[in-house]
C-alpha cells in the first residue's frame, strides 16, 4: 500500500502573537480540512501519515517512511515560508505534490511575480512597490483608484474595505496600515472595475484549466467598485458561480491565460489563477496561487460538483498527478 504524507499548519497550532493582525493565521487550515483529506486519500486505496508544520517535519524528516508528501502547509516567517518544506523535502530526496520551493516563492512575493508576468506578456495591473510613506510622491503615473494590499501575504490577508483608495490621503493612510501592521512592503496597483474570476488548474503535461469560478458579492456578479476581502470568508455575501456565465470568448481568454501564468511560474500539479476583468472585457491577472485552499467550502469542491464528481476523487486527480510526474504510478 502507498504511503501518503501530509504537510500543512493547523489554525489550532498557531499561537497569536502581541502585535499579529486579525488575520495572522487566515492561511492556516481547520482540523476538519486536514481530516477530509486524509479520509479522501485512504478511501482510495492509500495510507496516509498526518506529518504537520514545518518543525515537525524537521523533526522526522529522517524517519518519514512515506512514498510522497502531499503539502498543503504555508510555513511560519517571512517571504520564503512557503517554501520551507519543499526545500527540506527536495533536500531529503522525498517527492512531493505540488509546486516546489522556487515556484512558491515567486508566487508568494507579489512583486516577483507580477515582474515575471510582464516578462510573459500576461496582463496584470500596473504597480509600484513602496516601502515608506515618503515613496508616495511619485506616483503620477497610477490613476485612482488605487488598490493597496502586503507584498507577500495569501488568503487576502490586508485586504479589506479601505484597501480601495480614491487619493492621497486615502493611500497614505492604507499603506501606512500596511507598513505598520503586516511590517513588509506595500504593493500599490491600480484598481480594475468590474468582475472578479478564479481558474483552478491540475495536472502538468499538458496541465488542465477546470471550469471558471466567477466571484458574486451582494447578489451582484458586476462587482464595479466591490472586491473579495479576508472578511468575505466567512459571511454569507459571498458566492461562487459555476460554471461562470460569460462568452466563448472571455471563457477561451481565461483559460488561456491561467494556463500561461501556470506553466510562466512553474507550477506543478495544481494552482489557481485569480482574475478581475475590467469593463471593456480585458482581463488581467492579479495574481496565481500554488497554495490554493482545498477546504470543502472553497473553489476545488464547487468544481467538484459541476464536474459531476465527488470532491474525494477532485483530491486523487491532484494526487495522482503528482505521483505520474514522479514516475510513481503510469
Amino acid at each position: 500500500m502507498m504511503k501518503i504524507g501530509l504537510t500543512y499548519d493547523l489554525k489550532t497550532d498557531y499561537s497569536p502573537k502581541k502585535d499579529d493582525p486579525p488575520d495572522a493565521n487566515a492561511e492556516f487550515d481547520h482540523p476538519d480540512t486536514i481530516k477530509y483529506i486524509a479520509d479522501a486519500f485512504e478511501s482510495q486505496g492509500f495510507s496516509v501519515k498526518k506529518i504537520g508544520n514545518v518543525s515537525s517535519l524537521l523533526e522526522n524528516l529522517d524517519k518519514l517512511n512515506v512514498d510522497i508528501v502531499f503539502n498543503i502547509s504555508e510555513g511560519l516567517i517571512g517571504r520564503n515560508r512557503e517554501s520551507q518544506v519543499p526545500i527540506l523535502l527536495e533536500m531529503a530526496g522525498v517527492p512531493f505534490v505540488g509546486a516546489d520551493a522556487l515556484s512558491l516563492g515567486i508566487s508568494l512575493d507579489k512583486i516577483m511575480a507580477k515582474k515575471i508576468f510582464m516578462a510573459e506578456g500576461i496582463p496584470t495591473p500596473r504597480f509600484v512597490e513602496v516601502k515608506s510613506v515618503d515613496g508616495l510622491d511619485h506616483l503620477d503615473h497610477l490613476k485612482f483608484p488605487l488598490f493597496v494590499k502586503p507584498r507577500f501575504e495569501g488568503s487576502s490577508k490586508g485586504l479589506t474595505e479601505t484597501s480601495r483608495v480614491e487619493n492621497k490621503a486615502e493611500l497614505k493612510t492604507q499603506v501606512e496600515h500596511i507598513l505598520s501592521v503586516y511590517k513588509q512592503p506595500a504593493l500599490i496597483e491600480e484598481f480594475i472595475r468590474g468582475e472578479e474570476f478564479t481558474v483552478a488548474v491540475i495536472g502538468n503535461d499538458p496541465p488542465e484549466a477546470l471550469p471558471i469560478v466567477q466571484i458574486k458579492i451582494d447578489g451582484e456578479l458586476n462587482l464595479k467598485d466591490k472586491f473579495y476581502t479576508f472578511g468575505h470568508i466567512k459571511d454569507d455575501k459571498l458566492e461562487y458561480v459555476c460554471p461562470a456565465p460569460i462568452s466563448e470568448s472571455l471563457r477561451k481568454k481565461l483559460i488561456d491565460l491561467a494556463l500561461k501564468t501556470f506553466k510562466a511560474i512553474e507550477c506543478q500539479d495544481f494552482g489557481r489563477v485569480d482574475f478581475r476583468v475590467d469593463e471593456k472585457g480585458s482581463p488581467y491577472v492579479l495574481e496565481i496561487n500554488p497554495l490554493p485552499s482545498l477546504s470543502t467550502e472553497d473553489v476545488y469542491s464547487v468544481i467538484s460538483k459541476v464536474l459531476g464528481i465527488t470532491y474525494e476523487k477532485m483530491l486523487g486527480k491532484i494526487l495522482n498527478a503528482a505521483l505520474k510526474r514522479n514516475n510513481l504510478i503510469k
